[in-house]
């Protein structure tokens, strides 16, 4: 990769989602915990959260991943409260659509990931970048399993 690469990659818009990463941490009594780790990279999510009424009330996440993962947690984060399984799904479907297939951007209230657009091109990052999404649909699951 080189130096040009790595700046477009590592835009300014990627840089400061990285370090606005809401609900950070662990909740004392979730519904349901998710921890799902990259093996290509070891980024690492661990999602937890409580639902009531079928949407996400309380969230919760610990995020030890590259920029790129923490800039993916942090879109995640700030839309998280109040959503539907299926809409975690769709957001899920649409970044992973975004990232492999070279769709648009998913629509709001995911359209934030449109800031990791240009991480298409590095297949390697990709698993990082879906981390959140895929351990909080994997999370809600578990909560409506009961």
């Amino acid at each position: 990769m080189s130096d040009s690469d790595l700046i477009k990659l590592y835009s300014q818009r990627i840089l400061a989602l990285a370090a606005d990463v809401p609900h950070v941490g662990r909740l004392a009594a979730p519904d349901a915990s998710v921890r799902k780790r990259s093996p290509l990279c070891g980024s690492a999510v661990t999602v937890d959260l409580v639902v009531k009424d079928g949407r996400i009330a309380e969230y919760a996440q610990e995020v030890r991943a590259c920029a790129l993962g923490q800039a993916a947690a942090a879109v995640l984060g700030h839309v998280v409260l109040g959503l539907t399984r299926a809409e975690i799904e769709a957001g899920r479907d649409g970044l992973r659509a975004m990232l492999k297939d070279g769709a648009p951007p998913p629509d709001a209230p995911f359209d934030g990931y449109a800031a990791l657009e240009p991480a298409r091109d590095y297949k390697n990052r990709h698993a990082s970048i879906l981390l959140a999404i895929e351990a909080t649909a994997e999370a809600m699951a578990a909560a409506e399993a009961g």
